[in-house]
């Protein structure tokens, strides 16, 4: 008597698990996306716990037993990909790499793949979207040399692993991860199940054999990576792709990086010649107009392993109806909440009844809290209809109480911004250098009343 077949209940939109079917995904908050899938046989999975995740049986052994090894690294020949990947490609590390359509996903692979195969190293593209045809027009297009490209359109994870076992390539992208299915799970291919069991299949044979791999991921309509969470937690490296508001530009974010820091960025300009490295990424989001407009400040961030400038605009306006709106575009919204607060408090400037919009200009979102001064320095200046000078730059934390705490890398965003041109800075004084800085002029500030007091002055 055959046995009856194993079933789940996932959400096709998180990946979330439930015993039975409902109409609303408690986790995601989506209707009509709990699905009941048909679970894989469990051979592999013992198989897999009988040989250990990297193929070999594991043994028990102390901590200080375990060899340090350096991870040898490969480059992709783009170092902004290298930078955002934590110096390169590590052998047998398992990549994801999503974005939205358009992106420059499979671009950027092609130009990566294109550089590895001119070292001299063994790869394949495989493709399960896109014919050979179409992937060889545009590598045409983008002038890239193809001789040394082997190729394969399959989207079976069996018939991909035979081919790897005959041609023992270094490294394999796999466009994309949704459409590759698993022969011994019975559900249609980009289904939850699919995705999990193709991803850990493809995974436990690069640890096994020291192989690298690229995963291209498909996103939601929230731009987050398709698929079951395991997903995330299977790969070594998830980095995103994403465009700025300008469409020419294209930013890497790594969200998560075992082998690297997490949240480096890398730019890139897309043009007809493919995606080009942004060596100079302040100058892209400093391209401000040449008359000055009040509410226009600078502040500089600290993206990965170095700093980063960009532009911080606000404008203050008169309430038009009953309730005024705070609206905060590239930082949250709930600390723009407490900066107003602070200001009221301890600057003495209430904006209870205006209309205050702050936005970071190019499309960056901006996760620390830096850029607090350099916030509300721009709120005072639409509000007071100050135009603050070109030359300035501003950055530090604000308190509760209204003091200016310190930020990390104090001395690499001023040497940055001294290069830049900028020459005033308006910084916390536990940040002050303690040498001079040829062409800058410091003005350290202990609470948010003499910052104020400083930018009058100006």
């Amino acid at each position: 008597m055959s046995k009856k077949a194993k079933t789940g209940f996932v959400c096709q939109e998180c990946g979330a698990d439930y015993p039975r079917w409902g109409g609303q995904c408690t986790s995601c908050g989506e209707w009509n996306t709990i699905k009941e899938v048909r679970l894989g046989s469990s051979t592999n999975e013992r198989n897999s716990r009988s040989q250990g995740y990297a193929g070999s049986v594991s043994d028990v052994k102390l901590l200080s037993d375990v060899s340090l090894v350096h991870a040898e690294r490969v480059s992709t020949g783009l170092s902004e990909f290298d930078r955002v990947l934590g110096g390169g490609i590590v052998k047998g590390s398992v990549v994801l790499i999503g974005g939205a359509p358009g992106a420059g996903k499979s671009t950027l692979l092609l130009q990566a793949v294109a550089n590895i195969a001119g070292q001299g190293i063994p790869v394949l593209y495989v493709s399960g979207e896109e014919s050979l045809q179409q992937i060889a027009e545009r590598a045409h297009r983008l002038g890239l040399p193809t001789s040394n490209i082997m190729m394969l359109a399959e989207t079976s994870v069996q018939r991909i692993i035979d081919v790897l076992d005959e041609i023992q390539p270094k490294v394999v992208v796999i466009d994309s991860i949704q459409v590759v299915y698993n022969q011994d799970v019975e559900s249609a291919p980009g289904s939850v199940s699919q995705v999990r069991e193709s991803a850990s299949y493809l995974t436990q044979y690069a640890k096994r054999n020291n192989l690298s791999v690229f995963m291209v991921g498909h996103v939601t309509k929230d731009q987050s990576l398709a698929g079951p969470m395991t997903l995330s937690h299977i790969v070594d490296t998830q980095v995103m792709l994403s465009s700025t508001d300008d469409a020419r530009f294209r930013v890497l974010r790594a969200d998560k990086n075992r082998f690297g820091s997490v949240g480096e960025l890398g730019f890139f300009a897309m043009d007809h010649a493919g995606l080009k490295e942004v060596k100079n990424p302040s100058a892209m989001f400093l391209n401000r107009p040449d008359k000055p407009s009040s509410g226009s400040v600078v502040t500089v961030l600290w993206e990965g392993t170095r700093p980063l400038l960009v532009e911080i605009q606000a404008l203050v306006t008169d309430c038009q109806y009953g309730n005024p709106r705070r609206l905060a575009v590239g930082f949250d919204q709930n600390r723009l909440a407490m900066l107003l607060a602070v200001l009221s408090r301890h600057g003495g400037i209430v904006t209870a009844n205006d209309e205050i919009y702050a936005n970071v200009v190019g499309g960056i979102k901006v996760s620390e809290t830096s850029s607090d001064l350099a916030i509300v320095v721009g709120i005072v200046s639409s509000f007071r209809n100050r135009i603050i000078p070109h030359d300035a730059f501003f950055f530090g934390e604000i308190g509760l109480s209204g003091e200016i705490r310190p930020v990390a890398n104090g001395q690499s965003r001023l040497n940055d911004a001294a290069k830049h041109g900028f020459k005033i800075a308006v910084i916390p004084k536990a940040n002050a250098p303690k040498k001079r800085i040829e062409g800058l002029q410091i003005y350290p500030v202990t609470t948010l009343s003499e910052a104020l007091d400083v930018v009058s002055g100006l």
